[in-house]
């Protein structure tokens, strides 16, 4: 069994949902910062779901408001991520957010 410590980041250059991670299907994954900087001169939203490998989709963070250039750590817990499961992000403005990561991959083989 091996500790990955890894990070996952995506600009959202669009307002379609976007993938940030995907736990591998030997692994789970814990996340322990979920980092939302926007660098444009307006506030946006974001929102992040989780969907579990039966294709179950979880709101996460519905429609968070990110102030015009900020950042903002959504996290206040760890979150633990199965294998396969998947974290998504949506921006309701295209070219204003960046999303980081911070995981932990705890690999089972």
């Amino acid at each position: 069994m091996a500790n990955i410590y890894t990070n996952a980041k995506v600009d959202l250059t669009t307002t379609s949902e976007t993938v940030l991670y995907t736990t591998p299907s030997n692994s789970r994954s814990i996340v322990k910062s979920l980092l939302v900087s926007n660098d444009a001169g307006s506030a946006a939203t974001i929102t992040v779901t989780l969907t579990n490998a039966a294709s179950a989709v979880f709101s996460l963070f519905k429609v968070k408001s990110i102030a015009s250039n900020t950042t903002e750590q959504l996290l206040t817990e760890p979150l633990i991520l199965l294998e396969s499961e998947i974290l998504k992000v949506t921006a309701s403005d295209a070219n204003e957010l960046h999303v980081v990561a911070s995981l932990l991959e705890i690999n089972r083989d």
